[in-house]
């Protein structure tokens, strides 16, 4: 069946990974999002981790583009980090990051938001450089295959976390449901699932691209999430204050599960 989409593909058109950073997640005085996509994660996410005793060897993350911020949190609580992108860009993007390399892009501004939350403001290098030794594999995957990461096969993961990739690789529920089947494949029994994303986006802007975004609600994710054989722990959602035509976005949600044995 064709798409009748008349907006990109994240993971089939290809993508402006450095873009995306500057448009959403960036310290530049006019970019919009800081409340929603960075404030908002970072609260939460330290609160899930900490809360909820969410530990263990390895995190798997499958996110939207080169983003890191919502990692720092977890580099407290896991030994290992695997990073799995499907798009070469992003990978780059990340390990120029990763690898301290010049023109990597600038996240010290979320490090230091998450520090002075914690009360330990000025020490985001030290969050910076636990997050780097704690990113252990980024990895190419391919969403199609049963197998991800052939010809590699991952250990199982104490956790899994996506934020904001579901909602714009899926073109539908049924896709929705699919995808997150194969990230919940990706757990040992009991494992953790978070996943972070906007409600009723159907579209996302990344430089002059305008990509496709699947609009779902509340009670869709939450009856997702139940129908695969999770238990939702944890679930905040909080109002849209950006004001930014790059993103239609309504509201933003977080969820923390776990998957029963």
């Amino acid at each position: 069946m064709m798409d009748s989409s008349p907006h990109k593909l994240y993971h089939v058109h290809g993508f402006d990974s450095r873009q995306c950073l500057e448009d959403y997640f960036s310290d530049k005085p006019d970019m919009a999002f800081g409340d929603d996509l960075l404030n908002f994660l970072i609260d939460n996410l330290s609160q899930v981790f900490t809360v909820g005793h969410i530990n263990g060897d390895i995190l798997v993350d499958l996110s939207l583009g080169s983003i890191i911020h919502h990692l720092y949190s977890a580099s407290e609580f896991f030994k290992n980090i695997i990073v799995l992108k499907v798009n070469n860009r992003c990978i780059m993007e990340l390990k120029r990051w990763v690898d301290e390399r010049t023109g990597a892009f600038y996240w010290g501004h979320t490090s230091a938001l998450l520090q002075q939350k914690e009360g330990n403001s000025g020490q985001f290098e030290d969050k910076e450089g636990k997050l780097r030794s704690t990113i252990q594999h980024v990895v190419k995957c391919d969403l199609e295959k049963e197998n991800m990461t052939e010809p590699l096969v991952l250990p199982p993961a104490d956790c899994v976390i996506s934020a904001l990739l579901l909602d714009v690789i899926s073109k539908d529920q049924d896709d929705y449901i699919r995808y997150l089947r194969k990230f919940s494949k990706l757990l040992k029994p009991g494992g953790h699932l978070i996943l972070f994303g906007g409600f009723g986006a159907t579209y996302f802007t990344v430089g002059k691209d305008k990509f496709h975004a699947f609009a779902y609600d509340e009670d869709f994710i939450r009856k997702t999430v139940v129908g695969e054989g999770f238990i939702i722990d944890y679930c905040k959602i909080k109002e849209r204050t950006a004001v930014s035509d790059l993103i239609d976005y309504k509201t933003v949600i977080i969820i923390s599960a776990h998957k029963e044995k």
